[in-house]
This record gives structure tokens, sequence and C-alpha cells, in this order.
């Protein structure tokens, strides 16, 4: 049989989840990062009929070799964009800036075959940052800046985007969905999961649960950069002006799939390793926030 959580939102909103934003002094000049929201995922599981595919393919009883599931499971179509609405600024509170980036959409619908052993596939998405910007400036004073080391010194490809629970899924609720063999009956699976960090990769992945068999069926790579430009001697309310660039550049959809590098896979995760810095105009850098694990 196929089973999948129904569709869920991690908060309200429709579905979208506000941002946390980031407190900002009042003497900030500007702010540049890069930051990704949402993605939604509609993952239609069908199941083929073998009677068929042996009607067409066996001829005067000459038995056919079946397919394996490697080379049956088909993405039927993939889909991935951000929208077109620049991002949003807030600036309600005099200390906090608030804003809200765009919002990453993939979909994608995938024809798994009938699964006649008692084997178990998990369908979803992978995801890792592999480039991340994120600072603020704060006049001549210097800026504070949100880094993952290992990613910075070139020692990793890429750091996985997993909840930090479920690796290396980026969730198990909404995020994937689960084939139990033997099946029979068409399935319907809907996912869902939220995003947020800088420049990722990420992929759509089936993997068999009991020999860790990972088969990459799509690899899509995005990137949503976020510049702010803000001065404080302006009324509250004039200070932030959002800079280049307002639109997005579009994801990739790559023809060739790329593999998932080993740090994807396993702890720790972004949100994990990062480090907050304080990096002023004079003196030694100073971890204001160490990592987590």
């Amino acid at each position: 049989m196929g089973r999948c959580p129904p569709l869920l939102a991690r908060a309200k909103n429709n579905g979208i989840t506000s941002i946390s934003a980031r407190p900002v002094a009042a003497a900030a000049a500007s702010i540049s990062l890069e930051t990704t929201h949402l993605i939604i995922i509609d993952l239609w599981t069908l199941l083929w009929i073998g009677l068929q595919f042996s009607a067409m393919g066996c001829i005067q009883s000459i038995r056919c070799k079946p397919k394996s599931f490697r080379e049956s499971i088909i993405v039927l179509e993939l889909n991935a964009s951000i929208d077109s609405n620049p991002t949003s600024i807030d600036e309600a509170s005099g200390v906090v800036l608030r804003y809200r980036t765009p919002h990453f959409r993939a979909t994608a619908r995938v024809l798994v075959p009938p699964v006649p052993a008692k084997e178990t596939w998990t369908i979803g998405w992978i995801q890792a940052c592999n480039h991340m910007e994120f600072f603020n400036t704060y006049g001549d004073k210097g800026m504070s800046s949100w880094e993952l080391p290992d990613l910075r010194d070139g020692k990793i490809q890429a750091i996985s985007d997993s909840d930090g629970v479920n690796y290396p899924w980026y969730g198990n609720t909404t995020e994937t969905c689960i084939v139990v063999g033997p099946t029979k009956k068409d399935s319907k699976f809907t996912l869902s999961s939220i995003h947020r960090d800088q420049s990722f990769t990420t992929w759509l992945v089936a993997i068999n649960q009991a020999t860790s068999e990972t088969l990459v069926l799509q690899t899509i790579r995005w990137r949503m950069r976020l510049h702010i430009h803000v001065d404080p001697e302006k009324p509250l309310g004039l200070r932030a002006v959002l800079k280049e660039p307002v639109a997005q550049e579009q994801p990739q959809i790559l023809g060739k799939n790329e593999p998932i590098p080993p740090n994807a896979m396993v702890k720790p995760n972004a949100n994990d390793a990062q480090v907050l810095m304080w990096r002023p105009k004079s003196g030694d850098p100073v971890v204001v926030i160490p990592p987590k694990y």
C-alpha cells in the first residue's frame, strides 16, 4: 500500500510561515543577505499496470525480465519558480526590521511502479546549503554575520538543510511520502515543506529504507538574494530601501543530476552549524553565538 501524511502547514497564514526578523541596531547602514522561504511540492505517485506492459512486450510466451525499481521510477513533470513579487519591508518597529521575501515553489509528478516485494521506499526532498552570505553592516563600526565556518573555509561542498531530526530529509511530515510494498492500487501524495537559508541545491530522491539504495530523480539549483539599505537618520517608515536585485533569478532544473555530497545527508544541519560573528572595522572578530553542535 502507499501512505502519506496529509498536507499540513507548519504555521497559520495559509501555509506560509512568518519570517523571523533579525534585530537591527539604530546605527545600521545596510543589510546584505540571502534568504529562502517556501517550497511547496505536489508529488503524485501512480502505479503502473504490469499486464499492459506484458501484453505489449512479451510475445509468444517469451518471459520478460521485470525492470528494477531504479529503472522504472519516472519523473513525469517538474516545475520550479520564485514568485515575481519583490521583498516586502515592514518598519512598524523602531528597533526591528521585518521583511518577507518571495517564495520558491516546486511541483513534481512521479510515476512509481508497483512494488511487489515487502520493500519500503521514501520519496521526498533533500536539500543542502552550498553558499551563505548573511551580514548586517553598522556604519563604520563593523558588521555582524551569520556564517557556516566549514562551508566558508571550503572544507565541505554543502551542508544539510534537514530539520535536524529526520536526516537526510528536510522533515518527515508533509516533506516526504512512503510507499510500502507490495502495492496494487494507485496512490496520490501531496508534499510541502518550508525552507530558510541562502543558496541551495535541492534533490528529489527515493530511498529504500531497508538497503539505503538512493535514487536521485531530479536536481534543482536556486538562490535568493536580498540587499536592504537602511538610513537611520530618516523617519520611521522611510529608513529601509530595497536594492537590486528586486526580481529574483529563476531556479535551474538541471538536465543532468548532480550527486548528493556526503555532508548533505548527515549531521550537523545548517541551523546547528551556523555561528554569529561580530567583525569590527578594527580589531579581531568575536564569536557572539557559537554553533549548537
